[in-house]
């Protein structure tokens, strides 16, 4: 599979930021999203920056960690003041939104509005998800492949470990959460899936979510222009003890 490969610059990992500039580095917001959140009405904040080259990326745009635009997020807010009593809560997306250290304090920002709190993450900082996780009321993480294959969909050599950790996280913190991972043959092979499906039983997880791969214009070249849904016969081979598997996007 072509892309970025783990010695290549723009595939190399880097460091969440250290400082706290007391503005989330806003890439996007949309005011109201039914699906984002499932069952609730949410706006969704896109936060700048993941150093993961994934190939089927639906927001590469949100790769690059730009100089903020410091009056951003401070616009976002005043926003949601308007949607007080209108929505649900606010999901923080990205991007990787735990790259930067102004999430927790956007989060409070947020609570204090009266939301609640939604976060969706690959998992890439453990550390930095564990002190979000006390100011979320629902987690999506992002569990693209059995551990050791992490490379093959990230470019990133060694990906899968911080995201093994982030994993044992979410489920110890008895949040609802949603583990989920997008199905591409090409990407996700029956061995890999088949890993998958024991590692997470093996960590005691409840549900799993497999969504098909929806092609976008950056995406289709490589992994084709229809969508992709894995094969029920396939689906049907990973159930484990207390696992139930789902299907988004049929």
């Amino acid at each position: 599979m072509s892309g970025a490969t783990s010695s290549s610059p723009t595939a190399k990992p880097f460091a969440p930021e250290t400082r706290v500039p007391g503005c989330l580095a806003v890439g996007g917001f949309t005011p109201l999203s039914t699906t984002d959140w499932p069952g609730k009405l949410a706006a969704v904040v896109f936060v700048q920056g993941c150093p993961w080259r994934c190939h089927y990326c639906h927001n590469p745009d949100l790769q690059a960690r730009l100089v903020a635009d410091t009056t951003r997020w401070h616009r976002v807010l005043d926003t949601l003041v308007q949607r007080v009593g209108l929505l649900d809560g606010v999901v923080f997306s990205g991007g990787e939104p735990t790259l930067d250290a102004a999430l927790p304090h956007a989060m409070r920002q947020v609570r204090d509005l009266g939301f609640e709190v939604g976060l969706h993450t690959a998992g890439l900082y453990p550390d930095r998800l564990a002190c979000c996780l006390p100011l979320v009321d629902w987690v999506a993480l992002d569990v693209k492949t059995a551990f050791d294959d992490y490379e093959a969909v990230t470019a990133v050599r060694g990906s899968g470990e911080p995201v093994r950790h982030s994993l044992h996280r979410v489920l110890a913190s008895a949040k609802p959460h949603e583990l989920r991972t997008t199905w591409h043959p090409a990407l996700l092979p029956d061995g890999a899936l088949m890993r998958l499906a024991d590692e997470l039983a093996e960590a005691g997880a409840h549900t799993w979510m497999l969504q098909g791969y929806r092609p976008t214009p950056d995406t289709q070249a490589a992994l084709g222009a229809g969508w992709q849904m894995p094969p029920a016969a396939l689906v049907s081979r990973l159930a484990r003890p207390g696992l139930t598997v789902q299907l988004r996007g049929t």
